[in-house]
């Protein structure tokens, strides 16, 4: 029996969410397009302000992960290393480049093994390598010494004066006794 068009939506408790077909979520979606296109994949690596890498200038290695897993440590390539030459980088401004090659030199290198996919190996690989690059572009600000303050001036020259009346009553005596 068909619906009739004329006749409103059932209601949902509020909270409940949708799926992209209007039914609950994870069910099936009507026509394929209702979730909207595809999610396009990050091309670049955004270190920070006014520095990212395209993934092209990156070079993976992937070899078998050791520790236990059984035989799908055996027979998988799950290990990610990744290698950025931050002296070729077309893509690096100037004085990014200089900085990360004095603090990291040539070239970098990360490496991630912690999981049994290559996938999320990967990931924790980027991850790392942005976070040794942020690392390293930071600028720190240098120190300026200040002078000790009165109060911590007279606590330091307190402590000095009980540790010499503490020495002072450790010494023997005239006679060679305490």
């Amino acid at each position: 029996m068909p619906e009739a068009p004329d006749r409103a939506p059932e209601p949902r408790p509020p909270g409940a969410s949708v799926g992209p077909s209007g039914g609950p979520p994870g069910g099936p979606s009507v026509g394929g397009a209702a979730s909207g296109p595809p999610q396009p994949r990050a091309e670049v690596l955004v270190v920070g302000p006014g520095v990212a890498i395209p993934l092209r200038e990156l070079q993976w290695r992937f070899s078998a992960s050791g520790g236990p897993g059984g035989q799908h440590v055996n027979t998988a390539n799950t290990r990610a290393e990744v290698t950025l030459d931050l002296a070729g980088s077309p893509s690096l401004p100037a004085w990014a480049r200089q900085r990360l090659v004095e603090r990291l030199g040539r070239a970098v290198t990360v490496a991630a093994s912690d999981r049994r996919s290559q996938a999320r190996n990967r990931a924790l690989a980027l991850a790392r390598l942005r976070g040794r690059l942020a690392d390293a572009l930071e600028e720190t600000a240098p120190r300026r010494p200040t002078r000790p303050t009165a109060a911590s001036q007279r606590r330091r020259l307190e402590a000095k004066r009980r540790q010499g009346v503490r020495k002072r009553e450790r010494q023997a005596g005239p006679d060679g006794f305490d």
